[in-house]
């Protein structure tokens, strides 16, 4: 087996990705920050960058990792990923939901540790029962078991953005992995089944779906976050009302900076500058799924499915949150929108897949070659 490079494709969409957001972070939080208690409008910048720092650090480290290792992590990953699950129910609950785990000054959110866990225990499983994975009872239960588990438990923090984003995930690797579609449809319908019942138990889910269908019917009440953000897309243009100069973001769209932060861009950078980003992701994607196609072994191209997907999925429901395609949920967009726990993870993240690109088959170029 040839140590060959590392996919550049990947590292360089991810260090632009990188690039954009902590001068967006800047842009949008700045507001905010003058405003507040501190009246400094670094504070979410110097803390990114750091953020930042630590997530290269962990890149470059996971990047040098043979992830053939990580099959000794599995169940270490596992108890971890119950223990930390039910831990946040000892934290106050933040925004109606226990996604957080607070240490002194510092805050974790572990279902961002939970989602790279769940992606390490699945290819394991799916790697050993490969050919195992068109049987429900032998090949598709196994796994099953434990999505149910971690989806439960994410659900009655509850988080149904991350349920959101770990279903999807999950059927993708197990597509992916040879599970028979007939299967699949049925678990599908199921889960399109428990998600409706989740939304229609709570009045603020339903808010939101309903503000979806038509979202200015309340524009000054529970719509009011999303037709600020199409205020603020359709502000920007084709070029956009220059870096810094976005209106919206001045305590007209909440989580400007965090969950919405693409529509402060695109108010500033206009459609060029979102294309740009979007165009980031597709090369990301698309350079993924060729290493996950290349790797040699079935461990290496389910984790790098996995990797690839999870990012994906998220730039996905983000961009079609706030462009108003899909109801609003609280799914950041990836290594742009300001946050530690999801940027350093990610990146750690990107540095298992740049580890996988090491090591595939003679079809696999990249720019170093």
């Amino acid at each position: 087996m040839r140590n060959r490079n590392i996919d550049w494709y990947v590292l360089v969409s991810v260090l632009l990705m990188l690039g954009i957001g902590i001068i967006m972070v800047l842009s949008a939080s700045s507001p905010t920050t003058v405003a507040g208690a501190s009246k400094d409008g670094f504070l979410f910048f110097r803390k990114q960058l750091t953020w930042i720092g630590v997530g290269l650090f962990g890149m470059l480290v996971m990047s040098r990792y043979n992830y053939r290792k990580l099959n000794d992590l599995v169940i270490p990953s596992a108890i971890l990923t119950v223990i930390l699950l039910l831990a946040v129910f000892a934290f106050d609950p933040r925004n109606g939901a226990y996604s957080w785990i607070f240490i002194g000054n510092y805050q974790f959110q572990p279902s961002e540790f939970v989602k790279l866990c769940l992606i390490l225990m699945l290819a394991r499983i799916i790697s050993v029962k490969h050919d195992k994975m068109n049987s429900f009872m032998e090949g598709l239960v196994p796994p099953l078991i434990l999505i149910a588990v971690v989806w439960g438990l994410v659900v009655i923090e509850p988080d149904l953005g991350t349920a959101m984003v770990i279903g999807i995930t999950s059927f993708i690797m197990l597509y992916a992995g040879g599970a028979n579609w007939k299967h699949l449809t049925g678990i599908a319908l199921l889960g399109l089944i428990v998600a409706s019942i989740a939304v229609m138990v709570e009045g603020y889910r339903l808010d939101r779906f309903y503000g979806f269908l038509n979202p200015f019917e309340d524009p000054l009440g529970s719509t009011y976050q999303i037709v600020q953000s199409l205020y603020a897309i359709g502000s920007g243009g084709f070029l956009g009302v220059g870096l810094g100069q976005s209106m919206q973001k001045f305590g007209h769209i909440p989580e400007q900076h965090t969950d919405f932060i693409f529509s402060v861009l695109s108010e500033e950078l206009g459609f060029i500058g979102a294309v740009f980003v979007i165009i980031l992701f597709v090369i990301f994607a698309s350079r993924g799924y060729l290493i996950a196609r290349n790797s040699r072994d079935n461990f290496g191209s389910m984790l790098a499915i996995g990797i690839t997907t999870l990012i994906i999925v998220e730039a996905v429901i983000n961009i079609a949150v706030v462009t108003s395609s899909m109801p609003v949920t609280g799914i950041t967009l990836p290594f742009i929108s300001y946050g530690g726990s999801s940027l350093i993870f990610k990146m750690a993240a990107v540095g298992v897949l740049l580890n996988i690109s090491r090591f595939t088959k003679n079809q696999q170029r990249t720019l170093g070659e």
